[in-house]
């Protein structure tokens, strides 16, 4: 090769075309050229790789926003079941108290009159046994008064004494003869 340093009037054409010894310069334009035929025509498989990846994004996004609102639409959905299902718990356990307080009432009630009729049927049977008792003292006095009325009676009757009262009650008996055949 002509060096231009010693023939400076002479440049041929195509010296600018000749090997270039230094790698440094030679890789980058290269790459360079590797990047530019790179772009020119993986321009197209490149940009379908990107869209066909954002076109499955937007999808799982897509998909995800529907799923959440499924998800809030079910949570929705179970709120309202709980909140129902507290309100109808509230219901029973308001209908369970309400029931307790009647029967408690009912029982007090059913105790109070079975106590009422102890207490009548206790009454009676103070009743009934006072007038026994009383009958029976009746007949004790009766009876010891009897007792004391003939010992009196056989202590006083001599024979004399009796002669007169037998002819006192003949004379009694007559009279009331004599009064119902008038």
């Amino acid at each position: 090769m002509i060096d231009p340093v010693i023939f400076p009037s002479y440049w041929p054409p195509a010296a600018s075309l000749g090997l270039n010894t230094n790698l440094l310069e030679t890789n980058l334009i290269n790459l360079g050229v590797v990047i530019g035929l790179l772009v020119y025509f993986g321009k197209g498989v490149l940009s379908n790789l990107l869209d066909n990846r954002k076109q499955t994004i937007l999808n799982i996004i897509r998909d995800a926003e529907e799923r959440y609102k499924e998800a809030i639409d079910k949570l929705k959905q179970a709120q309202n079941r709980l909140q129902q299902a507290e309100t109808k718990a509230d219901e029973i356990r308001i209908n369970g108290l309400s029931r307790m307080e009647r029967e408690k009432q009912d029982l007090i009630n059913s105790a109070g009159e079975d106590l009422k009729r102890l207490e009548d049927s206790k009454n009676a049977t103070i009743r009934f046994e006072e007038q026994g008792a009383i009958e029976q003292v009746r007949q004790q006095v009766s009876r010891l008064a009897l007792e004391r009325a003939l010992k009196a009676l056989n202590i006083r009757l001599n024979s004399e004494l009796h002669s007169r009262m037998i002819d006192y009650h003949i004379g009694l008996s007559m009279g009331t003869l004599g009064k119902k055949t008038d």
